[in-house]
């Protein structure tokens, strides 16, 4: 097992690189809908230019690192298999299914604007953003504390971490209505 932490060590980089594909990707999402409300020819070049930048992202970063992750955390749990049996592992991949349902309908929203389909409002997305980040920090949580800790503590943590992110979702806006600029 002299290999087990180089395994694991590509794990956690993919897992990091995929989470940097997860958080991007929502913003290119944001100015993709809002340059789609722009006049000729700003839309058109604007548009042109995120659906590269998305395609780019999504195809070679996010999607690559989404699966490299799961060979990488699957062979961990094969060197590993007593995990399975401990209830923080449960709850761990609980969430690893959410990242997943996000990380498709990431997926779905990204073929939508290549298609320049625009089917969510940027409000919307902005609050889609934080999706991965309310993920991040529960998965964070459970592999360092190797608990499924109080679960009461557990939930009152990501609802209030969820309010501090609207609150500042909406913060933004009232800056942004202020000073489009900024």
């Amino acid at each position: 097992m002299e290999y087990y932490n180089y395994i694991k060590a590509l794990h956690l980089i993919f897992v990091v690189t995929w989470f940097a594909g997860l958080f991007y990707i929502p913003r290119l999402f944001i100015y993709h809908i809002e340059a789609s409300k722009k006049p000729s020819p700003d839309k058109e070049i604007l548009t042109d230019q995120l659906k590269l930048m998305t395609k780019r992202l999504w195809k070679i970063i996010t999607w690559p690192s989404a699966i490299l992750c799961t060979v990488f955390a699957v062979w961990l749990l094969v060197l590993q298999p007593i995990w399975l049996q401990q209830p923080w592992m449960h709850v761990k991949l609980l969430f690893v299914v959410l990242l997943i349902l996000y990380h498709l309908k990431c997926h779905q929203i990204y073929k939508q604007l290549q298609r320049d389909e625009v089917k969510y409002t940027s409000r919307f997305m902005r609050i889609w953003n934080e999706g991965a980040t309310l993920i991040l920090f529960a998965v964070v949580f459970l592999v360092i504390l190797k608990s499924a800790f109080n679960w009461i503590f557990g939930v009152i943590g990501i609802m209030v971490l969820g309010i501090l992110l609207m609150l500042g979702i909406r913060l933004y806006r009232r800056i942004q209505q202020k000073n489009p600029r900024a």
